[in-house]
Protein backbone atom coordinates (compact mmCIF):
# COMPACT_ATOMS: atom_id res chain seq x y z
CA UNK A 1 0.00 0.00 0.00
CA UNK A 2 1.17 3.32 -0.95
CA UNK A 3 -1.35 6.11 -1.05
CA UNK A 4 -0.28 9.97 -1.23
CA UNK A 5 -2.66 12.15 0.09
CA UNK A 6 -2.52 15.87 0.64
CA UNK A 7 -5.04 16.10 3.64
CA UNK A 8 -6.19 19.79 3.07
CA UNK A 9 -6.23 22.23 -0.11
CA UNK A 10 -8.22 25.43 -0.86
CA UNK A 11 -6.65 26.25 -4.45
CA UNK A 12 -8.18 28.45 -7.06
CA UNK A 13 -9.52 25.08 -8.62
CA UNK A 14 -8.69 24.70 -12.36
CA UNK A 15 -7.51 21.60 -14.52
CA UNK A 16 -4.21 23.30 -14.00
CA UNK A 17 -4.36 22.52 -10.60
CA UNK A 18 -5.94 19.25 -11.16
CA UNK A 19 -2.86 18.37 -13.35
CA UNK A 20 -0.29 19.35 -10.82
CA UNK A 21 -1.91 17.03 -8.18
CA UNK A 22 -2.18 13.93 -10.67
CA UNK A 23 1.75 14.95 -11.82
CA UNK A 24 2.41 14.52 -7.82
CA UNK A 25 0.59 11.19 -7.54
CA UNK A 26 -2.25 12.32 -5.04
CA UNK A 27 -4.75 9.66 -4.65
CA UNK A 28 -6.70 12.25 -2.52
CA UNK A 29 -7.00 16.04 -1.35
CA UNK A 30 -9.42 16.90 0.90
CA UNK A 31 -11.03 20.35 -0.20
CA UNK A 32 -12.02 23.45 1.23
CA UNK A 33 -15.28 23.93 -0.30
CA UNK A 34 -16.71 26.64 2.84
CA UNK A 35 -15.11 29.61 4.63
CA UNK A 36 -18.47 31.65 5.42
CA UNK A 37 -20.93 30.16 3.71
CA UNK A 38 -24.67 29.28 4.74
CA UNK A 39 -26.15 26.70 3.56
CA UNK A 40 -27.79 27.81 0.46
CA UNK A 41 -24.16 29.63 -0.67
CA UNK A 42 -22.81 26.07 -0.13
CA UNK A 43 -25.06 24.79 -2.64
CA UNK A 44 -23.72 27.17 -5.06
CA UNK A 45 -20.16 25.97 -4.69
CA UNK A 46 -21.22 21.93 -4.65
CA UNK A 47 -23.22 22.94 -8.10
CA UNK A 48 -19.66 24.13 -8.86
CA UNK A 49 -17.66 21.09 -8.17
CA UNK A 50 -20.27 18.95 -10.29
CA UNK A 51 -19.06 20.67 -13.08
CA UNK A 52 -15.55 20.15 -11.91
CA UNK A 53 -16.29 16.49 -11.80
CA UNK A 54 -17.96 16.56 -15.46
CA UNK A 55 -15.57 18.49 -17.07
CA UNK A 56 -12.07 17.11 -15.63
CA UNK A 57 -13.67 13.56 -15.22
CA UNK A 58 -9.89 12.08 -16.52
CA UNK A 59 -8.56 13.41 -13.45
CA UNK A 60 -10.82 13.85 -10.41
CA UNK A 61 -13.73 12.65 -9.25
CA UNK A 62 -15.90 12.94 -6.09
CA UNK A 63 -14.38 11.21 -2.99
CA UNK A 64 -16.85 9.47 -0.36
CA UNK A 65 -15.19 6.86 1.54
CA UNK A 66 -11.49 4.88 1.89
CA UNK A 67 -12.88 2.98 -1.15
CA UNK A 68 -12.56 5.51 -3.66
CA UNK A 69 -9.24 6.17 -2.62
CA UNK A 70 -8.15 2.68 -3.40
CA UNK A 71 -10.11 3.85 -6.45
CA UNK A 72 -8.54 6.52 -7.59
CA UNK A 73 -5.40 4.67 -6.86
CA UNK A 74 -6.30 2.18 -9.76
CA UNK A 75 -7.32 4.73 -12.12
CA UNK A 76 -4.97 6.98 -11.75
CA UNK A 77 -7.36 10.09 -10.80
CA UNK A 78 -6.98 12.11 -7.56
CA UNK A 79 -10.97 11.46 -5.26
CA UNK A 80 -11.75 15.29 -4.18
CA UNK A 81 -13.12 14.55 -0.57
CA UNK A 82 -15.47 17.50 0.74
CA UNK A 83 -14.92 20.02 3.71
CA UNK A 84 -16.27 22.83 5.50
CA UNK A 85 -13.67 25.25 7.25
CA UNK A 86 -16.77 26.91 9.42
CA UNK A 87 -19.93 25.33 10.85
CA UNK A 88 -21.50 28.14 9.32
CA UNK A 89 -23.85 26.30 6.46
CA UNK A 90 -25.05 24.07 9.34
CA UNK A 91 -26.34 27.80 10.27
CA UNK A 92 -28.83 26.32 13.84
CA UNK A 93 -30.24 23.47 12.01
CA UNK A 94 -28.89 20.38 13.00
CA UNK A 95 -30.58 18.43 10.46
CA UNK A 96 -28.03 19.80 8.06
CA UNK A 97 -25.29 17.58 9.55
CA UNK A 98 -26.98 14.86 8.08
CA UNK A 99 -28.11 16.42 4.64
CA UNK A 100 -24.50 17.71 3.91
CA UNK A 101 -22.69 14.15 5.02
CA UNK A 102 -24.90 12.57 2.00
CA UNK A 103 -24.03 15.32 -0.37
CA UNK A 104 -20.08 14.12 0.18
CA UNK A 105 -19.02 16.48 3.37
CA UNK A 106 -16.61 14.67 5.09
CA UNK A 107 -14.87 16.74 7.25
CA UNK A 108 -16.18 19.99 9.39
CA UNK A 109 -14.24 22.48 11.50
CA UNK A 110 -16.67 23.23 14.23
CA UNK A 111 -15.08 26.88 14.13
CA UNK A 112 -13.23 29.25 11.53
CA UNK A 113 -11.09 31.58 14.06
CA UNK A 114 -14.26 33.09 15.55
CA UNK A 115 -16.36 32.01 18.09
CA UNK A 116 -19.34 30.28 16.59
CA UNK A 117 -22.51 28.42 17.66
CA UNK A 118 -20.29 25.43 18.39
CA UNK A 119 -16.97 26.01 20.01
CA UNK A 120 -14.16 29.08 20.44
CA UNK A 121 -11.89 29.76 17.73
CA UNK A 122 -8.50 30.47 18.15
CA UNK A 123 -8.48 34.23 17.47
CA UNK A 124 -10.97 34.87 20.51
CA UNK A 125 -9.04 35.98 23.71
CA UNK A 126 -11.78 34.04 25.45
CA UNK A 127 -12.36 30.15 25.04
CA UNK A 128 -15.36 29.07 26.60
CA UNK A 129 -14.97 25.35 25.06
CA UNK A 130 -17.50 23.60 23.21
CA UNK A 131 -21.28 24.88 23.30
CA UNK A 132 -24.54 23.14 23.88
CA UNK A 133 -25.02 22.80 20.21
CA UNK A 134 -21.61 21.81 19.70
CA UNK A 135 -22.10 19.14 22.30
CA UNK A 136 -25.02 18.04 20.23
CA UNK A 137 -23.84 18.41 16.83
CA UNK A 138 -20.70 16.28 18.07
CA UNK A 139 -23.10 13.41 18.60
CA UNK A 140 -24.77 13.66 15.55
CA UNK A 141 -21.47 13.82 13.55
CA UNK A 142 -20.36 11.04 14.93
CA UNK A 143 -23.73 9.33 14.13
CA UNK A 144 -23.72 9.78 10.81
CA UNK A 145 -19.51 9.82 10.24
CA UNK A 146 -18.46 12.97 9.48
CA UNK A 147 -15.12 13.75 10.80
CA UNK A 148 -14.65 16.58 13.35
CA UNK A 149 -11.56 18.88 12.31
CA UNK A 150 -10.23 21.73 14.92
CA UNK A 151 -7.49 22.89 13.09
CA UNK A 152 -8.66 26.80 13.69
CA UNK A 153 -10.00 26.18 16.84
CA UNK A 154 -8.82 27.43 20.59
CA UNK A 155 -7.06 24.86 22.91
CA UNK A 156 -10.05 23.94 25.49
CA UNK A 157 -12.39 24.09 22.73
CA UNK A 158 -10.18 21.74 20.84
CA UNK A 159 -9.07 19.35 24.14
CA UNK A 160 -13.46 19.06 24.96
CA UNK A 161 -14.16 18.47 21.54
CA UNK A 162 -11.65 15.17 21.89
CA UNK A 163 -13.30 14.40 24.97
CA UNK A 164 -16.74 13.98 23.78
CA UNK A 165 -16.04 13.01 20.45
CA UNK A 166 -16.85 9.13 20.26
CA UNK A 167 -14.85 8.76 17.10
CA UNK A 168 -11.50 10.42 16.38
CA UNK A 169 -10.69 13.85 15.31
CA UNK A 170 -8.10 15.40 13.21
CA UNK A 171 -6.12 18.54 13.24
CA UNK A 172 -6.10 18.71 9.35
CA UNK A 173 -3.66 21.54 9.26
CA UNK A 174 -1.55 22.93 11.74
CA UNK A 175 1.79 22.56 13.43
CA UNK A 176 2.91 21.94 16.92
CA UNK A 177 3.30 25.13 19.18
CA UNK A 178 6.54 23.95 20.41
CA UNK A 179 8.49 24.29 17.25
CA UNK A 180 6.58 27.90 16.26
CA UNK A 181 4.33 30.10 17.90
CA UNK A 182 1.30 30.69 16.56
CA UNK A 183 -2.21 30.97 17.31
CA UNK A 184 -3.32 28.35 15.36
CA UNK A 185 -0.52 25.63 15.91
CA UNK A 186 -1.15 23.08 18.48
CA UNK A 187 0.03 22.11 21.97
CA UNK A 188 2.32 19.68 23.62
CA UNK A 189 -1.59 19.20 25.35
CA UNK A 190 -3.48 18.92 22.20
CA UNK A 191 -0.79 16.25 20.58
CA UNK A 192 -0.88 14.09 23.77
CA UNK A 193 -4.40 13.66 23.80
CA UNK A 194 -4.50 13.16 19.53
CA UNK A 195 -2.35 10.41 20.41
CA UNK A 196 -4.37 8.91 23.31
CA UNK A 197 -7.54 9.22 21.18
CA UNK A 198 -6.57 7.85 18.39
CA UNK A 199 -6.47 11.28 16.20
CA UNK A 200 -4.21 12.75 13.50
CA UNK A 201 -2.48 15.80 13.12
CA UNK A 202 -1.88 16.95 9.60
CA UNK A 203 1.63 19.56 8.99
CA UNK A 204 1.31 22.54 7.14
CA UNK A 205 3.12 23.78 4.20
CA UNK A 206 1.17 27.32 4.43
CA UNK A 207 4.10 29.98 5.70
CA UNK A 208 2.84 31.35 8.36
CA UNK A 209 2.48 28.04 10.52
CA UNK A 210 6.26 27.64 9.78
CA UNK A 211 9.27 28.02 11.56
CA UNK A 212 11.13 30.81 9.32
CA UNK A 213 7.78 31.43 6.96
CA UNK A 214 8.21 31.80 3.54
CA UNK A 215 11.99 30.60 3.68
CA UNK A 216 11.46 27.55 5.86
CA UNK A 217 14.00 25.02 4.79
CA UNK A 218 13.03 21.69 3.46
CA UNK A 219 15.19 20.12 6.63
CA UNK A 220 13.93 22.11 9.58
CA UNK A 221 10.05 21.02 8.41
CA UNK A 222 11.20 18.02 8.36
CA UNK A 223 13.02 17.88 11.87
CA UNK A 224 9.76 19.46 12.79
CA UNK A 225 7.43 16.54 11.58
CA UNK A 226 10.76 14.05 13.15
CA UNK A 227 10.25 15.81 16.65
CA UNK A 228 6.55 15.63 16.64
CA UNK A 229 6.99 11.81 16.70
CA UNK A 230 8.06 12.23 20.36
CA UNK A 231 4.55 13.39 21.35
CA UNK A 232 2.33 11.64 19.32
CA UNK A 233 2.62 8.01 17.10
CA UNK A 234 4.15 8.55 13.47
CA UNK A 235 0.86 5.97 12.45
CA UNK A 236 -1.07 9.51 13.58
CA UNK A 237 0.15 12.21 11.36
CA UNK A 238 0.52 13.34 7.77
CA UNK A 239 0.74 16.14 5.53
CA UNK A 240 -2.47 19.10 5.37
CA UNK A 241 -0.54 21.31 3.23
CA UNK A 242 -2.67 24.18 3.46
CA UNK A 243 -1.72 25.14 -0.14
CA UNK A 244 -3.68 28.09 -1.24
CA UNK A 245 -2.16 28.76 -5.06
CA UNK A 246 -3.56 30.84 -7.85
CA UNK A 247 -5.90 33.25 -5.85
CA UNK A 248 -6.13 36.84 -6.10
CA UNK A 249 -4.90 38.01 -3.14
CA UNK A 250 -8.81 39.45 -2.56
CA UNK A 251 -9.19 35.40 -1.92
CA UNK A 252 -7.09 35.50 1.66
CA UNK A 253 -9.45 39.01 2.72
CA UNK A 254 -12.80 37.12 2.09
CA UNK A 255 -11.16 34.35 4.04
CA UNK A 256 -10.33 36.25 7.29
CA UNK A 257 -13.17 39.09 7.22
CA UNK A 258 -16.15 36.65 5.68
CA UNK A 259 -19.00 39.08 5.71
CA UNK A 260 -18.95 39.61 9.64
CA UNK A 261 -16.55 42.50 10.25
CA UNK A 262 -16.45 45.65 8.12
CA UNK A 263 -12.48 46.15 9.50
CA UNK A 264 -9.76 44.57 7.98
CA UNK A 265 -8.43 41.23 10.19
CA UNK A 266 -5.11 40.38 7.84
CA UNK A 267 -4.73 37.66 10.21
CA UNK A 268 -1.45 35.66 11.98
CA UNK A 269 1.55 36.68 10.55
CA UNK A 270 0.04 39.02 7.94
CA UNK A 271 0.11 42.64 9.40
CA UNK A 272 2.15 44.18 7.20
CA UNK A 273 1.31 41.42 4.30
CA UNK A 274 -2.47 41.31 3.81
CA UNK A 275 -1.81 39.11 0.55
CA UNK A 276 -1.01 34.81 0.06
CA UNK A 277 2.72 34.91 1.48
CA UNK A 278 5.03 33.01 -1.16
CA UNK A 279 5.06 29.34 -0.37
CA UNK A 280 8.36 27.95 0.34
CA UNK A 281 10.51 26.94 -2.37
CA UNK A 282 10.15 23.21 -2.04
CA UNK A 283 6.78 23.07 -2.33
CA UNK A 284 5.60 25.33 -4.48
CA UNK A 285 2.38 23.36 -5.40
CA UNK A 286 1.67 19.84 -4.42
CA UNK A 287 4.54 18.17 -6.91
CA UNK A 288 6.86 19.27 -3.85
CA UNK A 289 5.56 16.14 -2.34
CA UNK A 290 8.89 14.26 -4.15
CA UNK A 291 10.96 16.76 -1.69
CA UNK A 292 8.92 15.91 1.37
CA UNK A 293 9.64 12.20 0.67
CA UNK A 294 13.85 13.16 0.29
CA UNK A 295 13.39 14.95 3.27
CA UNK A 296 11.60 12.79 5.48
CA UNK A 297 14.32 9.79 4.83
CA UNK A 298 16.82 12.96 5.15
CA UNK A 299 15.88 12.87 8.75
CA UNK A 300 15.87 9.31 9.73
CA UNK A 301 12.64 8.12 8.65
CA UNK A 302 12.35 4.89 7.24
CA UNK A 303 10.37 4.09 3.69
CA UNK A 304 7.71 2.38 5.52
CA UNK A 305 7.35 5.31 7.69
CA UNK A 306 7.61 8.37 5.03
CA UNK A 307 5.08 6.20 2.92
CA UNK A 308 2.55 6.36 6.14
CA UNK A 309 3.28 9.97 6.57
CA UNK A 310 2.60 11.07 3.09
CA UNK A 311 -0.76 9.40 2.61
CA UNK A 312 -1.27 5.57 4.17
CA UNK A 313 -1.59 7.31 7.45
CA UNK A 314 -4.91 9.36 6.04
CA UNK A 315 -5.92 6.54 4.13
CA UNK A 316 -6.24 3.89 7.04
CA UNK A 317 -7.74 7.17 9.05
CA UNK A 318 -10.76 7.42 6.47
CA UNK A 319 -11.10 3.78 6.82
CA UNK A 320 -12.92 4.35 10.37
CA UNK A 321 -15.28 6.56 8.95
CA UNK A 322 -16.85 3.98 5.75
Amino acid sequence: MNYKIDNLQYCNWSKEIFEINREANLDAVHATICYHEDYDELQINIDLWKKYFENYSSLIFQGFNSKDIERAKQENKTAIFFGLQNCSPIEDNIEYVEVLKKQGVLFMQLTYNNQSLLATGCYEEKDAGITRMGREVIKEMNRVKMIIDMSHSAELSTLEAIEISQEPIVVSHANPSFWHKGLRNKSDTILKELNNSGGMIGFSIYPHHLKGASECTLDSFCEMVAETTKKISVKQIGIGSDLCIRHPDSIVEWMRNGTWTKTKDFGEGSSNNPGFPPQPSWFEDARGFSNLDRGLRKVGFNEEETRDILGNNWYNFYRKFD
